[in-house]
């Protein structure tokens, strides 16, 4: 048994996600800012120069994955139900495209000396790590979609709540319990 209180426990997955989410765009915008791409190049009269490429220059996608993950966190909060499972597909679906960006073209030995070898890897890595951090912040999404809290969701007519979550099996013997006929009237 659990001595977290229901309330809390129903919130519990929606945080986890939110976190997952905003850590996961913060990886991917941090891995467009190292560098990904390095190698020397002759400069003419200035001999042999390192030219480098960022991951924004070398993998364009990472920027606008980080600003859909930070847009899905939003969303995330403020749906319910489908749309919230629709959001975690999508979410999730970004993850993979950014585990795949990170992984795809990358080489992790043979470099040269005098590369930024370490900004290089750790670039390609966070990328890696920050796709899969959407991925399972979209994946907690899915599975948690009808559990989680919605935004103004304590703001909605107690009534309505009640007549949607009612079960004709249930009306039934509800009836039966408070001694009435429910065949009656039917």
């Amino acid at each position: 048994m659990s001595d977290a209180p229901p309330a809390k426990k129903a919130k519990r997955p929606l945080w986890i996600a939110v976190v997952g989410l905003l850590l996961g765009a913060i990886a991917l915008w941090a891995a467009s800012q190292l560098v990904w791409f390095a190698e020397f190049r002759d400069g003419g009269v200035r001999g042999t120069v390192l030219y480098t490429e960022t991951g924004s220059q070398r993998a364009v996608a990472l920027i606008p994955l980080a600003l859909l993950a930070l847009a899905g966190t939003a969303g995330l909060i403020a749906t319910g139900g489908w749309p919230r499972r629709v959001l975690g597909v999508v979410l999730a679906v970004s993850g993979v495209a950014a585990v795949w960006i990170g992984v795809a073209g990358g080489s992790f030995s043979g470099f040269a000396d005098g590369l930024p070898v370490a900004q290089m890897v750790g670039a390609r890595a966070l990328a890696i790590l920050g796709g899969i951090l959407v991925t399972a912040g979209g994946l907690a999404a899915i599975k948690g979609a009808g559990r989680m809290p919605r935004l103004g969701a304590k703001y909605s007519a107690p009534g309505a709540k009640k007549r949607a979550a009612k079960d004709p099996e249930t009306e039934l013997w509800e009836a039966l319990s408070e001694g009435e006929d429910p065949t009656a009237t039917r």
